[in-house]
């Protein structure tokens, strides 16, 4: 994270001294309010969770006012936390994975959150049950028909402003914006309607990991006392809004709600992540009409120019000594010029290297090339593809599977385009105290997993409106 980028984000938190100093209740007092907070969420007939930079700290991604927070270290003039790991390859937190479990329980109506980083999201909150009110780093929006784009790589821009690419369907074609804040933006009218309907039919709003400080969002979880619902406050700075909650607790978010899920005998379900690539290979006769000149391209589903960010190279070799010669790609774009001999099939062996932060080092996939046999295009049912390879990765711990999700092929010229999805992380996530505590740093640089490679970084916003995501 730069300088730059953090003055950026100065407005989505107002700088007050207000909750610099961590606050941690004695252990049997922390044991006792998870208990009764517990009984709150069990008992709840609408629960909305409001989350903060807290939440994610535990993934790596810095917060604003803990000791080792953006504008605690700024007033200090010490240098900014390093990002160990890209912003793109950062991990939902326990607490994310858990308010999924509540979700699909049925317990969890709504979330609301302050945060840029899209882990809502990405760890399967429904689109329609969230409001990022301050928008979303990896997603772009049509401002034509109002389809969103959710991507693998971080928007270049923030501001609501017209990035690179444009709508894919072709009725539309309009230029895509952004969704993230900046300084002079006002909040989404769409979301902050929706987050305080919610709110105010809420008879418990969690929140979790936010200093509630921010105008207008911190007044969201007052709506609910109208109707009397209960305010509950996991943080470990004081807040302005400490004296309405109903329950103040002073304790890492992770630790909270784990102890809730026990006490609820839920199980925090794992996290895979998915990641999705195309390989375009286009053909064309040579003149004597005896060769085949083909190109291969190894693209992003998000557009060829759009960036592969967790690939960091490719191999390519060829089965049964065909006597072709082998290739590294080293380096966007990940592209292959041959020629081959019309009548010949072969089979070509792609072995994909990932970049440090995906939970496996590289993954091989064997794709069959027939000059001979033209492709027409396959219906295939990619939920249920994309189902099947998350039970596998979380039976197997491990990740490195993928499937064929799409594939099409284009006439002139002659185009076949297959999009592969791919495992490229597994983490399941420790439920016990012991865990917790022999692992957790109060701005939290550890992650809690048993298995891949975490993430650590920092940066944006987020949005919201029930749209329907594309990949």
């Amino acid at each position: 994270m730069s300088l730059g980028y953090a003055e950026k984000l100065s407005y989505i938190e107002d700088v007050g001294q207000v909750g610099m100093t961590e606050h941690f209740d004695p252990p049997h007092v922390l044991q006792e309010k998870i208990e009764r907070l517990a009984m709150l969420v069990q008992k709840s007939k609408h629960l909305v969770v409001f989350t903060g930079a807290g939440i994610s700290t535990s993934c790596g991604i810095p917060d604003f006012r803990g000791p080792k927070g953006i504008w605690t270290l700024q007033r200090e003039g010490k240098a900014l936390p390093e990002a160990s790991l890209p912003f793109h390859r950062a991990m939902p937190s326990m607490t994310h994975m858990a308010l999924v479990e509540l979700e699909r329980a049925g317990i969890l109506k709504f979330v609301i959150s302050q945060n840029v980083d899209g882990l809502h999201l990405r760890s399967g909150i429904p689109r329609e049950k969230l409001a990022e009110l301050h928008g979303n780093s990896f997603l772009e929006t049509c401002p034509s028909c109002g389809v969103e784009y959710l991507r693998d790589f971080e928007v270049e821009t923030i501001g609501l402003k017209e990035t690179s690419r444009r709508c894919s369907d072709k009725k539309c074609g309009a230029r895509l914006k952004d969704t993230v804040l900046d300084w002079e933006d006002a909040l989404p009218s769409k979301e902050m309607n929706l987050a305080e309907k919610h709110c105010r039919i809420a008879d418990v709003v969690l929140c979790l990991g936010t200093s509630l400080q921010i105008t207008p969002a911190c007044n969201l979880p007052l709506k609910s006392l109208r109707g009397g619902g209960k305010i509950v406050i996991v943080n470990l700075q004081k807040t302005p809004k400490d004296k309405k909650a109903n329950l103040l607790i002073h304790g890492l978010v992770d630790k909270v709600i784990s102890g809730v899920m026990d006490f609820l005998n839920l199980q925090i379900p794992p996290f895979v992540r998915i990641d999705f690539f195309q390989i375009i290979l286009t053909q064309a006769l040579s003149s004597d009409k005896k060769n085949v000149n083909w190109n291969l391209r190894v693209a992003s589903v998000h557009g060829q120019k759009a960036p592969l960010p967790f690939i960091k190279s490719i191999e390519i070799s060829f089965l049964e000594n065909q006597g072709y010669k082998s290739a590294v790609l080293q380096k966007e774009p990940f592209q292959l010029k041959r020629r081959t001999l019309q009548a010949k099939s072969f089979e070509m062996v792609m072995k994909f290297n990932f970049i440090d932060s995906c939970g496996c080092p590289s993954t091989e996939i064997i794709v069959p090339l027939n000059f001979k046999v033209s492709r027409d295009c396959f219906e295939l049912d990619k939920d249920a593809i994309l189902q099947k390879l998350r039970h596998t990765a979380i039976q197997e711990s491990c990740c490195g599977q993928n499937a064929v999700v799409e594939r099409n092929a284009v006439l002139t010229p002659k185009t076949d385009v297959i999009v592969y999805a791919i495992v490229t992380n597994v983490i399941r996530y420790k439920k016990t105290t012991e865990a917790l505590e022999a692992d957790s740093l109060s701005n939290g640089v550890k992650r809690r997993r048993e298995s891949a490679n975490g993430t650590e970084t920092s940066r944006k916003r987020s949005e919201v409106h029930r749209r329907k995501p594309r990949f």
